[in-house]
């Protein structure tokens, strides 16, 4: 297995770990296939997922939204394909998108997917 990918660690929570402890919001979210750490995909302002490849190394993420399954290598700067991860596979289908609803901005929220 590789060193980049720990299928067993569960995703580190249900929305961006940065964003809640900010109190931001986000708009898609990604899971670190090397440590579970849920961040938010480049369309959202802070780009937590990105960030944290680059500051710890781990190069693989999967999508966590619902209906969704792909990867990314950000080393490769291209899809990629790996195993099952722990559950859940996805953020909860009714937190919706952009989330937390409450917290995003007005001009966004007739974007939100319900």
């Amino acid at each position: 297995m590789s060193a980049t990918i720990d299928p067993a660690v569960p995703p580190s929570g249900t929305g961006c770990a940065e964003c809640e402890r900010a109190g931001g919001w986000w708009v898609h979210l990604r899971r670190c296939a090397a440590c579970g750490h849920v961040g938010c995909c480049d369309t959202s302002p802070a780009q937590h997922a990105t960030a944290h490849w680059r500051e710890t190394g781990h190069p693989l993420i999967r999508t966590f939204e619902p209906g969704e399954d792909w990867w990314w290598d950000y080393a490769a700067d291209e899809y990629a394909d790996g195993p099952a991860l722990a559950d859940p596979q996805h953020r909860p289908v009714e937190q919706g998108s952009p989330a937390p609803r409450e917290r995003v901005p007005d001009d966004w929220r007739s974007l939100i997917h319900r």
